[in-house]
């Protein structure tokens, strides 16, 4: 079967539109780079503007483009801790940092080092022990273990140098890997360099363009010494490389890895890993013309690979593509896995056809069965390609949208205080990106600026209520600049401002322009504070995502409102109960530190904020009617909408609402349900207390 050069032409042909249906096209892959490069550099930015010496990439399979839902890629994210330095020799120690000496001897297999412990202030190794993360060997040097703590995650496992994260529904799992710089290009590595001037491909430029390497706390699976050894990782410039391929190449390692998962590795173990995979590509490209990777050709690029793959099974030895003595299926696999390996790979080989036509992944095989004419027209039923694209489009900018949501947070995290000097430092870092960033960084400095503006505004106001109840321009300008931070977070945090002021009439316009841009886009409502399960994207935003460019995400969020400590002034009095949500006992035993930091601030969902504002604004003004539709919608939202994800919150300005109406039966009502949303870090119980002693004192 389609076995003559013009009968393989015509399945390669087809099998790229089948990929191309699935988004494994230009385009998209574009799209995803984009989305993930900036969420790695708006991440940098936001723990640089902290104060955090860390560095984030965004590596594997989502930054490179070759993923699919079917695949249920991970999320590689590896974090440098920029605190240590690791050195090749004395010229690059640095004082004040953590300086650890790479050690490559016969004692370390091929592609992991040691690390030595140097000294902060001289450059001289260390000769005491300082403490269990070190032994001492033989030779009297200080060695780092590999071992690290894993407490700095939360919902952990091991695996090997990476900390594996389940992901929450609507979310991809994540592998954090923590890793140490190295500013030097590893000495094993530096005749793959040398390479570069007589290949075609890759190009020096390519080899040069990271700049460095990482080490990884991880050892070989035959070292003698596996808790010292610390994996040499090129992954920066693996990404250029695979940044550099075509679309060929990128699909035929995107078929590699749908075969890797539905055929060849054996009772569901991971023998042959997805870097293998990528490893034997870029492998095969450096051994064939240009010319050979053409979509007219994908079906034998694919066998090429896989020839390969079985010549490094059967050897049992497949060479890191960068350094080139370390054997990255040394100690892999039994003799009976690598049998049933060089079985299946074998297969394949001979019957790639009928492989390809099974796989259930994105349904791959019954797309090409259709293509192919092997079924009739409708007996399969899946998403067009134009729904795919759509459906991805709006994955990648939920995810982005969340992200500039999570680095906000990030920035705002360790303000407890009154002060605005720390908030005022992390403005003025993030300010310098607007300047003298790169491209990337302008990009990302405009959508996670906004957001930190908007909060360094409140708390100047703030400041400037408490000192004389009238806003000063400085604060009016810092909250104008985080107008466009979303739909309507931005706009809801000036709302508060001039209301707390007294000024009805601003607040009012401002309300009723949120509002009704609220309701004239399709919307996502953001909030990274719960684990509650996301809403599906509708219709209209996964069009508008996949026709737009990422710009759109402003347009189509809502972000919940967030008021830190340091705008307590901007703060309805309804709202400031939130800052004391958690007793003791909350604090001790039902707050965890990493996830509910979010507890110390009021944060409130927009749509419900704009009907609680509406509501004391014309009670203020005497308007009646009006009064009484805003409360009716605020309560239709809170029954109706299951977006929500303070609940409790809206619950409780509601309770206090109905008792502003002497209608403290409903009130109670409100805070009860308010406690079976959140039992516990609820401020309803103070609520409930003080309302029922009023009752009381009343009879």
């Amino acid at each position: 079967m389609f076995q003559k050069p013009e009968e393989r032409e015509h399945l390669s042909l087809m099998l790229s539109e089948v990929l191309d249906d699935i988004c494994i096209n230009e385009r998209m892959v574009k799209k995803r780079r984009k989305v993930v490069m900036l969420i790695e550099t708006m991440s940098n930015m936001a723990w640089k503007s902290k104060g955090d010496n860390f560095s984030l990439y965004c590596l594997g399979s989502q930054s490179e483009g070759t993923t699919t839902p079917g695949l249920q890629s991970d999320t590689d994210m590896v974090y440098c801790n920029n605190e240590y330095n690791i050195i090749q020799d004395m010229s690059e120690w640095e004082r004040g940092k953590v300086n650890y000496l790479m050690i490559q001897d016969v004692n370390t297999s091929p592609g992991y080092c040691f690390l030595q412990l140097f000294d902060v202030n001289t450059p001289l190794p260390i000769t005491v022990n300082p403490d269990a993360n070190h032994i001492v060997d033989r030779r009297g040097r200080i060695l780092r273990k590999n071992t690290l703590e894993t407490e700095n995650f939360q919902n952990i496992t091991q695996h090997g140098p990476s900390l594996a994260m389940e992901g929450q529904q609507g979310f991809s799992d994540t592998d954090r890997v923590i890793a140490y710089p190295c500013k030097s290009w590893p000495k094993l590595a530096s005749c793959w360099l040398e390479r570069q001037d007589k290949c075609r491909w890759p190009t020096q430029r390519m080899g040069t363009a990271s700049g460095g390497c990482f080490v990884v706390p991880t050892g070989s699976k035959v070292s003698v010494n596996p808790e010292l050894e610390w994996r040499i990782s090129t992954s920066l410039t693996e990404r250029c490389l695979m940044f550099d391929s075509n679309i060929t190449q990128l699909r035929c390692y995107f078929l590699m890895k749908m075969v890797l998962k539905s055929c060849l590795n054996p009772r569901g173990e991971i023998n042959i890993s997805s870097f293998m995979c990528k490893t034997v590509l870029l492998h095969t490209i450096e051994s064939t013309e240009p010319s050979f990777w053409k979509e007219s050709n994908l079906t034998e690029c694919l066998r090429r690979c896989f020839m390969e793959l079985h010549s490094c099974v059967q050897k049992e030895y497949l060479s890191h593509f960068i350094i080139r003595e370390n054997n990255l299926m040394a100690g892999q696999f039994t003799d009976e896995t690598k049998h049933q390996l060089l079985e299946n790979i074998s297969d394949f080989i001979q019957n790639d056809v009928q492989c390809l036509l099974t796989i259930n992944r994105d349904n791959l095989g019954q797309r090409l069965q259709v293509k192919l004419n092997l079924v009739r027209q409708g007996e399969y039923s899946f998403d067009s390609s134009l729904e795919m694209s759509e459906h991805l489009s709006a994955e990648l900018y939920v995810n982005f949208a969340r992200q500039v949501s999570s680095n906000h947070r990030v920035l705002l995290k360790d303000l407890h205080d009154k002060d605005t000097r720390t908030l005022k430092q992390s403005v003025e870092t993030l300010l310098t990106y607007r300047e003298s960033g790169n491209k990337l960084e302008k990009n990302a400095y405009k959508f996670l600026a906004p957001f930190l503006f908007s909060t360094y505004g409140s708390a100047l106001a703030s400041a400037d209520i408490c000192l004389n109840n009238q806003i000063s321009p400085q604060a009016f300008v810092w909250l104008s600049s985080g107008l466009d931070s979303d739909v309507s977070s931005g706009r809801l945090k000036l709302a508060s401002a001039f209301y707390s002021e007294g000024d009805m009439k601003r607040t009012e316009l401002i309300l009723r322009q949120t509002e009704r841009q609220y309701n004239s886009c399709p919307l996502f409502h953001i909030c990274r504070c719960c684990c509650k399960c996301p809403e599906r994207p509708t219709v209209e935003f996964k069009k508008v995502c996949n026709e737009q460019s990422l710009d759109c995400v402003k347009q189509m969020t809502a972000d919940c409102v967030i008021f830190t400590q340091q705008e307590v002034k901007c703060i309805p009095q309804e709202l400031q109960y939130e800052l004391f949500r958690s007793t003791q006992d909350d604090m001790l035993l039902h707050r965890e530190e990493k996830e509910d930091y979010w507890m110390d601030w009021v944060v409130v969902d927009s749509l419900p904020f704009i009907y609680f504002l509406q509501y004391k604004i014309y009670r203020r003004l005497q308007r009646y009617q009006d009064t009484q539709h805003a409360l009716c919608k605020l309560i239709r939202t809170i029954e109706e909408d299951k977006d929500i994800a303070h609940k409790e919150t809206a619950l409780n300005i509601l309770g206090q609402c109905l008792e502003q109406e002497h209608r403290p039966k409903l009130a109670l009502k409100c805070y009860l349900l308010s406690l079976r949303q959140r039992p516990r870090n609820n401020v309803a119980n103070d609520h409930i207390c003080r309302l029922l002693s009023g009752m009381l004192v009343g009879k």
